[in-house]
C-alpha cells in the first residue's frame, strides 16, 4: 500500500482553509446581528438595517457552503 502524501496534504490544506473561512463568515454574521441590536437599542432606526442584511448574507453564504459540501458527499 502506497500513500500519496501530496494528495493527503492538499486535502488537509483545502479543508483547513475552508473551515477557517466558514467559521470566520459565521462569526461575521454574529457580529452583524450584535451591531444590529446595538443600533436598534440606541434608537438607530434605519441605521440598523445594513448590519442585519449583512448578517443574513453571511448566514446564507454559510448555508450555501454547507449545502455544497453535502452535495459533494452525496453525489
Amino acid at each position: 500500500m502506497k500513500i500519496d502524501w501530496a494528495a493527503l496534504g492538499s486535502v488537509f490544506g483545502v479543508s483547513l482553509v475552508v473551515t477557517v473561512a466558514l467559521v470566520g463568515l459565521f462569526t461575521l454574521g454574529i457580529v452583524g446581528l450584535s451591531k444590529h441590536e446595538q443600533a436598534r437599542a440606541a434608537g438607530g432606526g434605519t441605521a440598523a438595517i445594513p448590519a442585519r442584511l449583512g448578517a443574513y448574507a453571511c448566514f446564507a453564504l454559510c448555508a450555501a457552503a454547507v449545502a455544497y459540501g453535502i452535495s459533494l458527499i452525496v453525489v
